[in-house]
């Protein structure tokens, strides 16, 4: 969205009557009958600047002989709430000319390097929502084949900055903290944060929702308390309390990463320059001086291999030192769900639980304390930053700075406890069809089974894990328990589970290998 008037013109103002329709798009779009297209030359997809007063947005145009009449311009609910208008009102409509990023766009595809002027003209369009998500498409494509070098990288990071929202603390250092994800069960946000904020650091955490997972950790905390922060409410709370864990969405910061992230999703494609720029550009908006990436590596994670997170551990590094910010990476175990919960509720009151001192698994502990210790030692602490980071998790300081936070974010619950957050109240057991040992879990099958019971949107429902790796089973044990705030959601969940059975179980006799006769028998 842009506020002032330096958009391309290519054509002569015209004015329409608003007609509202309840509908919501990923990008902006406005509706036209054929006949007042004609009139204008403008064609489908054609691109038009819509304005009232001195709010103005790049919309696309779709075409109509019925919906909306001569005279009349359909808007969907994003584009009436940017400009703030409802039905009759009039707004003003002017074509505007084919994007440059087009060409950009074309250059990447042929695996051209573009110029850091390029990387900013692209970013600014994206920003000001000038492309379709064709074109859109297009960009995330060519760095999927063809991936960004260091300079486009850095370059891309800097430009997704400079055109959102940047939030000045007035207190230093500052910490981040964030994972790639792909690990269900991925709480540990919920932790670290309070942990490093009840040692007197600041880490100011923004997070994301859900794309692909069952939960994101927006969504987690958001079953207890508020997480859609404006900026100067970061800003307040990050320096008088010491933390937040706010959803990125929120606000305004790097907001081409997440017009960006939208047309991903479709294409279930993260290409790995994207994630670099995407986690740096968000960091660097809220000022961070030292962030710790946690990287989760195993074969059913985003990053399957060893040697894919040195590499992307080797480019944070990299990228951050040139745009200002100390990055450490942590390789952690992403071979099965962290602790026993997934799904949003379910993972707020496992963490709240943790940080109660009743903790239902240790891996989930062990791993938020490792993480904390890290970015204790990067602050400069002088001792074993786990031991410290275990310390004040066992004398009830992280507790009180988690409900010190999501008071002061907004939340219906004092002194909030674990039995507070709710639980989806249709349930069933999935169980061991044999006799053994758990020998792995599948994780993106276990995140097909949570999603079917309704995760994220339904965020009571879930899996809660009785059985894990190592772990011995006998014929009709549970293995893990589905929950969902709807029957037939769980039904499905429970079908999806046996079809798909997560869960590897085997005897210890791998393989029989007979021999060639029977030398005698037992009388």
């Amino acid at each position: 969205m842009k506020t002032d008037k330096d958009l391309d013109a290519a054509g002569t103002p015209t004015n329409f009557k608003v007609r509202g329709f309840d509908l919501e798009a990923g990008e902006y779009t406005v509706i036209l009958n054929r006949q007042d297209a004609l009139t204008l030359g403008l064609r489908s997809l054609d691109r038009v600047r819509v304005s009232r007063g001195e709010v103005n947005l790049i919309a696309i145009v779709e075409l109509t002989d019925s919906v909306v009449e001569g005279g009349e311009i359909g808007i969907l609910k994003g584009g009436r709430t940017i400009l703030g208008v409802s039905d009759k009102d009039e707004i003003r409509l002017v074509p505007v000319t084919r994007p440059r990023s087009i060409e950009i766009i074309k250059k990447r595809l042929d695996n051209i390097v573009l110029t850091t002027e390029e990387i900013n003209i692209l970013t600014e369009e994206i920003t000001n929502h000038r492309l379709s998500d064709v074109e859109l498409s297009a960009f995330v494509t060519s760095t999927y084949m063809h991936p960004l070098t260091s300079r486009e990288v850095k370059d891309l990071t800097i430009a997704m900055v400079e055109n959102g929202e940047i939030i000045d603390l007035e207190v230093e250092p500052i910490f981040d903290f964030h994972s790639v994800g792909g690990v269900p069960g991925n709480k540990v946000t919920l932790l670290v944060v309070p942990i490093v904020a009840a040692a007197g650091l600041y880490i100011p955490k923004t997070c994301s929702r859900a794309i692909s997972s069952a939960g994101g950790t927006a969504d987690i905390l958001e079953t207890v308390a508020n997480v859609t922060i404006p900026g100067w409410k970061i800003k307040e709370i990050t320096e008088s309390v010491g933390g937040t864990i706010a959803w990125g969405g929120g606000v305004n910061i790097a907001p081409a990463d997440d017009i960006i992230i939208r047309v991903e999703y479709p294409l279930s494609i993260d290409p790995y320059s994207q994630v670099i720029a995407s986690v740096l550009a968000k960091k660097k908006a809220v000022g961070a001086d030292h962030l710790l990436m946690d990287i989760p590596t195993g074969p059913h994670t985003k990053v399957k291999t060893l040697e894919l997170a040195r590499s992307y551990a080797r480019d944070f590094m990299d990228i951050g030192e040139q745009i200002g910010i100390h990055v450490q990476c942590a390789i952690t175990f992403g071979g099965q769900p962290v602790g026993r919960n997934i799904g949003p509720a379910l993972e707020c009151r496992e963490a709240i639980q943790i940080l109660e001192g009743n903790p239902p698994s240790s891996s989930a502990v062990e791993k938020a304390t490792s993480l904390a210790g890290i970015l204790l030692e990067m602050s400069g602490y002088s001792g074993d930053g786990k031991e410290k980071a275990d310390e004040l998790l066992r004398d009830g300081s992280a507790l009180k700075k988690f409900r010190e936070i999501i008071e002061a974010q907004g939340t219906e619950f004092t002194d909030i406890s674990s039995e507070d957050v709710p639980m989806g109240k249709y349930t069933a057991e999935v169980l061991s069809t044999r006799r053994g040992y758990v020998s792995s879990i599948n994780n993106k099958t276990m995140v097909r089974i949570a999603r079917a019971a309704g995760c994220p949107h339904d965020k009571l429902g879930g899996i809660v894990l009785e059985k894990k790796n190592g772990h011995q089973v006998d014929k009709g044990d549970v293995l893990f328990r589905i929950f969902s705030s709807n029957e037939k959601k769980l039904k499905l969940a429970v079908a999806t589970a046996q079809k798909l059975s997560p869960f590897q179980i085997e005897g210890m006799v791998i393989e029989m290998v007979p021999g060639e006769k029977v030398i005698h028998t037992i009388q």
